[in-house]
């Protein structure tokens, strides 16, 4: 029996068995079977959660690039590797095969090398979805440089915080994007962002609009003459197996960003098994995740999980809704996609609209659905096994994180019975528990608490830049010996996971993770603003929206109301960036405190979700009058 490649329910129930009673010999196998190592490790697996420390696959020398473009030269080196499909469907769709791909990260890692990038030094990558970005991605790791992708949807401040954080040595962007029938200004960001930085040496910057911008000399190069004039062989740099890989930042519940450090061996491992189960990849499928390669789930499941398997993975530029809303059906349709995964948020927002929209195309080609982001509500599962899979495509709906790295519980596709809203069954490898209040595990099933993790698996990241400390407080410090997820989960009746959101301060909203300090460091900002709340509150499309508390400085009438609204959301949208930006403020003359001076969330999170029946015990309140006037002014 292979381990790798799981094919019915008894198979995963065997295979989930020996991955937890021997999990180094499981996790041994995988490697040894499926990888190229330059050198064998001499320990699978030394950790201790206490402290924390994980290494997986010690000792052992690799580069993860060999594994995603080199081995697949002589057998597939003409199959097409990163389908790329632009934001205007009138623009040709790019095919880049293996060979192709591998010269141009070749390329583009002699160019990192001329401009003085070795082993270690980090990398922000500031791009569209364009193949240059992927490319980018991959010359990293050529060489050995730490890449730190930054979603081109983020402001400068935050750009700038990330690049601060990890004292990066160059950025790489483009003189803009396209985002349906817009364009941003990416290198005007860049260039915002860089006046508070002084460690970036080099901008690097591919055309992709078009457009006039200020080039800095000395600093700023166009990309395309330096790949030209690079050669086309570039020798992988040999990585230890915990070596740092990438570090890709995620909202906290404080003003930070985390940098969450992944290493080479263990992630490499992890992400193309889970690829090949979760989305039971066959040799001529054509894959397509929907997401942006500046977030984990590009990272893992279009970049590097597709890609050590062989794979076809498309990466789309646009947006669902241009240039109408039958757009991601049209590149099904025209590409013959196998596999399509995406977020909940975009299932709602088209579930929406006009189900022409769906069929006028032909969807057949469809074997495999995925869910990403956040936990999809029962009307969107429907829509979407209905609509869209017309009832014959199991739907794998994913539960993981940025720390977690890849996929940890989901459904295996004609192996595991689906529920919807329902992640179902831990992968092979992963033993979750649900923990109580006082850090109790709670067994047997037809329970909820809190979800942990109690064993490593090899793409758990391994610290927060910079800042272990951080790390160890913020995901093993709450119950012992445990990851603590941030998430709260139920078992059903047969042992089923169905995760019901987040118990931190960490809202979820069209699947990002967006912390609740920094939104509020924002707003506070503005000079009307004394302090403010943020709670997130259901909505149709988004999942959640944010909900803001606000309390001015001056208690008479402001003049205009509506005009402050939009000031402070232009607050949030220069420091965070538009994704954080609030659906509802409501001005409030103060916020429920505990005596020890702690913000009651759970009653403006009920106010917010207009749901005032019973707000429980507000007996510690320190100023129980003020509830009264929140309900009464709510919007």
């Amino acid at each position: 029996m292979s381990n790798y490649h799981i094919k019915h329910l008894e198979e995963y129930f065997q295979v989930y068995r020996k991955s937890v009673r021997y999990p180094e010999v499981f996790w041994e196998e995988v490697a040894e079977e499926h990888f190229l190592w330059r050198k064998k490790w001499d320990k699978v697996l030394e950790w201790d959660f206490t402290k924390p420390e994980i290494k997986w696959f010690q000792g052992a020398k690799l580069n993860i690039t060999e594994n995603c473009l080199d081995k697949h030269l002589y057998i597939r080196g003409d199959k097409t590797a990163i389908l790329f499909e632009p934001n205007n469907p009138d623009e040709e769709a790019q095919h880049i095969t293996y060979n192709q791909l591998h010269e141009r990260v070749c390329r583009f890692a002699n160019v990192l090398k001329s401009k003085g990038i070795q082993k270690g030094d980090r990398v922000v990558i500031y791009l569209p979805m364009i193949p240059e970005l992927a490319v980018s991605v991959l010359a990293c790791a050529r060489i050995g440089a730490i890449h730190s992708v930054v979603f081109a949807g983020f402001s400068s401040t935050a750009l700038s915080t990330r690049i601060n954080d990890c004292q990066a040595k160059m950025v790489i962007t483009s003189d803009g994007s396209y985002r349906g029938s817009k364009t941003i200004d990416l290198k005007g960001i860049v260039d915002e962002g860089l006046e508070d930085c002084t460690t970036v040496e080099n901008v690097l910057v591919a055309k992709r609009i078009n457009s006039d911008i200020d080039m800095k000399s000395g600093r700023d190069h166009w990309l395309q003459p330096l790949l030209d004039n690079a050669p086309t062989e570039c020798a992988p740099e040999i990585m230890d197996a915990e070596d740092p890989l990438f570090i890709l930042y995620t909202s906290g519940s404080t003003g930070r960003p985390k940098g969450m450090l992944h290493t080479t061996g263990g992630y490499m491992v992890y992400t193309a098994y889970t690829f090949k189960n979760v989305f039971q990849y066959k040799e001529n499928d054509i894959y397509w995740c929907t997401a942006d390669i500046g977030w984990i789930t590009g990272h893992s499941y279009i970049v590097y999980g597709p890609l050590a398997n062989g794979a076809t993975t498309v990466m789309f530029e646009g947006v669902p809704s241009y240039p109408d809303y039958g757009r991601f059906w049209e590149i099904v349709q025209k590409h013959k996609i196998t596999q399509f995964y995406t977020a909940p948020t975009a299932i709602r927002a088209l579930a929406k609209e006009n189900l022409d929209y769906v069929n006028k195309y032909d969807l057949s080609s469809l074997r495999v659905l995925g869910t990403v982001g956040e936990p999809i509500n029962e009307e969107a599962w429907h829509w979407y096994n209905d609509n869209i899979g017309d009832k014959k495509c199991p739907i794998v709906d994913t539960w993981w994180q940025t720390e977690t790295g890849g996929i940890l519980i989901s459904p295996v596709p004609f192996s595991t019975p689906t529920k919807p809203t329902y992640a179902t069954l831990p992968l092979p490898g992963i033993q979750p528990a649900l923990m109580d209040e006082n850090g109790n595990e709670i067994k047997g099933n037809s329970v909820e608490g809190r979800l942990c993790i109690k064993f490593p698996w090899p793409s758990i990241a391994r610290t927060i830049w910079g800042d272990h400390e951080r790390y160890k407080n913020t995901y093993f410090s709450a119950f012992d010996n445990k990851y603590f997820t941030g998430d709260g989960a139920l078992r059903d009746e047969v042992g089923y996971y169905r995760i019901t959101g987040r118990v931190d301060d960490v809202i979820i909203v069209s699947g990002h993770n967006l912390g609740t300090a920094p939104i509020e460091d924002s707003i506070n900002e503005h000079p009307a603003v004394a302090e403010s709340a943020i709670v997130g509150f259901p909505h149709d499309i988004k999942g959640n929206a944010l909900y803001g508390y606000v309390i001015l400085k001056e208690t008479g009438e402001v003049r205009d109301r509506d005009n402050l609204r939009r000031e402070i959301n232009q607050l949030i949208t220069d420091h965070i960036g538009p994704i954080a930006k609030l659906d509802k403020i409501q001005f409030v003359p103060g916020l429920p405190k505990t005596r020890s001076g702690k913000i009651m969330r759970r009653i403006l999170r009920k106010i917010a979700s207009k749901d005032t029946s019973n707000l429980g015990d507000t007996s510690t309140l320190l100023n129980p009058e003020v509830v009264e006037l929140i309900i009464k002014d709510a919007l």
